[in-house]
């Protein structure tokens, strides 16, 4: 086992990551070496799928299982050994499909990479024994460690973008030219490149690339639920039986409230599920009633509290035995965890059967409101007021502050620099980030809440559309604007994410608890000469140090 992929990795002076039976997420080795044996799978699918575009043959299907399947691999998704091996399986299978399609057509396929040849067998042991054939570190003794962290910042980030492609997936958005170019990079990754210059490219195209899905995202959206407005939320809980749902997937939200109408039972968003109660579709659902709880890694004590039935529609899913809610949490999509009732289909009447013999909610909690829905579409709409303000002085500064959420005690960092940000700057927040902060008051400017959730994590889309409005209106640079990003990371989606915002030029951004151990001091100091990337010190000495710019 090997996998350093997340930000509470194991960090010794004798190296850096989880290699021993279990990593810090639970992930067994058994399991982490399973998903390594995958992802080589699918690098060797997606260079069958390049090859096959160079003759017309083109395979949705394929084209959305690849990242489908990358996206079981990121923290905190899958850790049921058997659906990885599945995965394994179905990559085989379409990678077989491929061949015969082309041997069909008479075509003769060479110069294929050797995970284009690659067969593990289809049991889980034969499996395991590649494991150290297909360990992302493979090889690491015969490269610089910074030819290796860079390496696994293209393939960390890439799967960031395949979440990214299957949310945007699920909603109906497909592109072939941003599938050939996933395969293409997928591909090229498993010839474990060993120079720095074409893999800090290969990291920028990957940002690039992350954007278009984002744009995606952005449009399956708002195309099926409408654009985000701000909208008072309710955070504490009402009487009645209960469903939360978790994760990302918006379409099984709209499934869960279609299938519950009627029936009596509350439902319930949580983490990154928060920003569809303000989509304007969801509010026709009386029964979809607030929000319960924060971000992930508190689960297991909100899960435990919950009087009802959970699902999981995608990361991030913690051990559920712990919380001895195992029995009524419920895994959808590529989510999984051993013993846990997996649904596949669109029918959640098992749910619904759960959240009815359950207790749910006895009493009424003391009502408790925030505001959110200040999503791309918001934000336009209040940027000639935002604009005026800023050019009559009253508002000095902007400060994206977002991004993943965790437990180390160092996050309080976020906190602290929300409260401490001056009184006549705005706040922009994003993803679960947000709770570190989300339920505090932090007022207007004459009429503009100072703190505005722009939404999940992906609608870093909405915020680079301001920052560009905000530009055009100044006359200047994205780069030239009073704006200051502060990133906190945790998993593979913000790694994507904070790759778009370098390849989109943005500088000066500031990102923590701790640098991703992956990257070397060499390579951390390139990003900062480079794009001015610094790691967050404390919030009184970045914000001194901020605003004396």
């Amino acid at each position: 086992m090997f996998c350093v992929q997340c930000e509470q990795t194991i960090r010794t002076p004798a190296g850096n990551g989880c290699a021993y039976a279990q990593g810090m997420c639970g992930k067994t080795a058994e399991t982490s070496d399973l998903q390594d044996v995958l992802i080589y799978a699918l690098q060797g699918l997606s260079a069958w799928a390049l090859a096959a575009r160079e003759h017309g043959v083109i395979d949705n299907e394929i084209d959305a299982f690849v990242p489908k399947a990358f996206f079981a691999t990121l923290t905190n998704v899958n850790f049921d050994s058997a659906r990885i091996v599945g995965y394994v399986n179905q990559a085989l299978a379409h990678r077989q499909q491929l061949a015969d399609r082309l041997a069909a057509l008479a075509v003769q396929v060479t110069g294929l990479p050797e995970a284009a040849g690659f067969e593990p067998g289809d049991e889980l042991l034969a499996q395991l024994a590649h494991a150290p054939q297909t360990a992302v570190n493979r090889g690491k003794s015969e490269v610089h460690e910074d030819i290796m962290g860079l390496r696994l910042l293209c393939l960390y980030g890439l799967k960031g973008a395949a979440a990214y492609m299957e949310h945007a997936r699920v909603l109906g958005q497909q592109d072939s030219a941003v599938a050939t170019e996933f395969h293409r990079i997928m591909s090229w990754l498993s010839t474990d490149p060993s120079e720095l210059d074409p893999l800090f490219k290969c990291a920028m195209e990957i940002g690039l690339l992350n954007f278009k899905i984002m744009e995606m995202l952005d449009l399956g959206e708002t195309t099926a639920f409408g654009h985000p407005e701000p909208t008072q939320v309710r955070v504490t809980p009402v009487p009645g039986k209960c469903i939360l749902v978790s994760g990302h997937d918006m379409m099984d939200l709209k499934l869960i409230l279609e299938q519950t109408a009627g029936t009596g039972i509350n439902v319930y968003t949580h983490g990154e599920m928060l920003p569809a109660l303000a989509y304007p579709f969801f509010k026709q659902y009386p029964h979809l009633v607030g929000n319960y709880g924060s971000a992930w890694q508190n689960q297991q004590k909100e899960f435990a509290n919950f009087p009802g039935a959970v699902v999981m529609t995608s990361n991030c899913i913690i051990d559920p035995n712990v919380g001895d809610y195992s029995d009524r949490i419920f895994t959808r999509s590529i989510v999984g965890w051993p013993g846990v009732t997996h649904l596949e289909g669109d029918d959640f009447s098992a749910v619904v059967a759960k959240a009815l013999a359950l207790e749910g909610f006895k009493h009424t909690e003391l009502e408790h409101f925030i505001t959110i829905g200040f999503a791309r579409n918001a934000l336009m709409q209040a940027a000639p007021a935002v604009i005026d303000k800023v050019k009559a002085s009253e508002i000095s500064h902007f400060f994206l502050v977002g991004g993943c959420d965790g437990d180390k005690a160092e996050r309080a960092y976020f906190t602290e620099f929300a409260k401490a940000a001056p009184q006549d700057s705005l706040l922009l927040t994003l993803g679960c980030g947000k709770y570190k902060f989300n339920k505090l008051d932090f007022g207007d400017i004459g009429g503009i809440p100072r703190l505005l959730d722009v939404g999940q994590c992906n609608d870093a889309y909405s915020a680079i559309q301001l920052a560009l409005a905000l530009s055009e209106a100044f006359e200047c640079g994205v780069n030239d604007l009073p704006l200051t990003l502060v990133l906190s990371w945790f998993e593979q989606k913000a790694i994507v994410i904070l790759l778009t915002l370098l390849a989109l030029g943005v500088k000066d951004i500031r990102t923590g608890p701790t640098a991703p151990a992956f990257l070397t001091p060499a390579l951390l100091k390139v990003l900062e000469e480079q794009f001015g990337l610094k790691g967050t010190t404390t919030a009184e000495a970045d914000l001194a140090e901020i605003l004396a710019a």
